[in-house]
Order: C-alpha cells, then structure tokens, then sequence
C-alpha cells in the first residue's frame, strides 16, 4: 500500500528507529512514546489489523507476538511489559497497518483506558 504509513516505513522511505528486524518483521521505537519502553512490532506485508492477520496468516501472528518477546527480553524487561494491539477506530488504532504495542520500562496501571 502506498499511501500506509508503516509500509513506507517498512521501504525505509521514512526514517524509523528500528530496535530489531528480520525478514518478516520490523521492531521500531514509537514517535509518542506511552512509556519509558515503547515499540511498535509490525510485520512487514500489509495487514488492516490484527483481526485481518490472525483471519489470513496465523503462522505470520505467531511470528509477531514471538518478535514483540523476543524485543522485551533485548530491552531487558525483567519486571514486566504489555503487549496491546488496538483494531478499528474504537480501540484507537490510528495506523491501519496491524502493529503490536511493546510497552514497558515502568509500572503499567489497569485498566488502560
């Protein structure tokens, strides 16, 4: 998509700091950071939502939530984190690019909001 944000990202059209990358996904440090630790996990193909992922690709899912532990334990989150993935316009998915929340690096109240 050309005119996704993530996937212009994904391109390396626009610059991200990426914290990990393999050939399907793309960890990179979010522009409004919610917490000390705060890290969008992306794959690198397209998908709406994470709705529209788990419906087409449950292996690529799989992958992503894998990458988002892999990423906690590189940015040594002993104490803990969260994984959120907000779908549709009520959740306050801004990006309709499916992207994975790594959040951590300070005590995270419930609920979130």
């Amino acid at each position: 998509m050309t005119d996704c944000l993530f996937c212009k990202i994904v391109a390396k059209e626009i610059p991200a700091s990426i914290v990990f990358e393999s050939e399907d996904i793309l960890c990179f440090e979010d522009i409004d950071p919610k917490a000390p630790v705060h890290i969008l996990v992306i794959p690198k193909v397209h998908f709406e939502d994470v709705k529209d992922l788990a419906l087409k690709n449950q292996d690529l899912a799989g992958l992503l939530l894998a990458n988002a532990v892999k990423v906690a334990v590189q940015e040594n989150l002993d104490k803990g984190f969260r994984i959120v993935f907000n779908t549709g316009s009520d959740a306050g998915q801004s990006v309709q690019h499916v992207h994975a929340h790594l959040l951590g690096g300070r005590s995270l109240t419930w609920p979130p909001g």
